[in-house]
């Protein structure tokens, strides 16, 4: 049975860890995303894309600004606030979920704490700006931790990253956000080979002795083209098979590009992870049967 944290509850919004695995779908507000999927300058767009991934199932929308693509060119608060800020809009007036915002900079969560996020999600793990932890902090939101460095290389791939993740944690609740609006994630594709992805993707369930609910970003990653051979449009069935193991690995939220067959993928691990949903659902008599 596995330990499962209290529920995180903040402002009127509730995520029940162990009663299903979440889904964050990603809108990505660049011009430069790696999957070529960017909407800067589309606002428009961006909420019917998020409405969609709702309709669909998805729990959470992510939204981020600034690629974080090997090779990218890093952008200033205004730059990534002038697209992020028209897109964070639009989706708010489309969606009933909580939107998360993706970014490193304490200047941007607040102005978009302010406009209609309501939690942080940080690929840097709350140490590239150290003000962004008292942001939070002040909000009362959640926030995802990542990690994104190299492991140590003197040990264990997991163990390091279990030991740098404690580290960011304590400064996480040094700047007095809450134990229980907490989030790790192990950072898919951030400071780690392919091959070190892979073994991460295996053992993820030993993150568990953080204590706090894991998020899974595996979407589209290289990782799976490294494997299978494929381009980033052309990984479907690779992010499936790796969204499916992480949530029998431990994952609580799987963060993803394509929403719909992904929240059916979460679906059915669940129902064999979890357990059998309450009731069965049906489709045409046509197509029904026991096989």
């Amino acid at each position: 049975m596995r330990d499962v944290p209290l529920p995180t509850r903040w402002h009127g919004r509730s995520l029940a860890w162990g009663t299903k695995t979440f889904v964050m779908a990603i809108v990505n507000a660049t011009p430069d995303s790696f999957s070529a999927d960017g909407l800067a300058g589309q606002p428009e767009r961006a909420g019917e894309h998020a409405a969609s991934a709702v309709a669909d199932g998805a729990d959470l929308i992510d939204i981020g600004a600034e690629s974080t693509r090997p090779g990218h060119t890093p952008i200033s608060a205004e730059e990534e606030l002038a697209r992020l800020l028209p897109v964070l809009r639009a989706v708010a007036v489309r969606v009933d979920v909580p939107i998360s915002v993706d970014t490193t900079k304490a200047a941007v969560a607040e102005a978009a704490l302010r406009a209609g996020a309501s939690l942080v999600n940080d690929v840097r793990g709350l140490t590239a700006d150290r003000d962004l932890a008292a942001v939070v902090a002040r909000a009362g939101v959640p926030a995802v931790v990542m990690h994104d460095l190299p492991p140590d290389g003197r040990g264990d791939l997991v163990t390091s990253i279990v030991r740098e993740l404690a580290r960011r944690l304590d400064l996480a609740l040094a700047a007095g956000i809450a134990w229980d609006l907490l989030i790790v994630d192990p950072g898919f594709g951030f400071g780690k080979d392919w091959r070190q992805n892979l073994e991460l993707l295996r053992r993820l369930d030993e993150l568990r002795v953080l204590g706090r609910p894991i998020l899974a970003g595996t979407s589209r990653k290289s990782t799976i083209g490294r494997v299978l051979g494929v381009p980033e449009g052309d990984r479907m069935e690779g992010t499936a098979a790796t969204v499916s193991l992480a949530i029998a690995h431990g994952a609580d939220i799987v963060r993803v590009h394509d929403a719909r067959p992904m929240v059916r993928v979460a679906r059915m691990t669940d129902a064999v992870v979890r357990g059998a949903p309450a009731e069965e659902r049906t489709w045409s008599d046509a197509g029904k049967g026991q096989i």
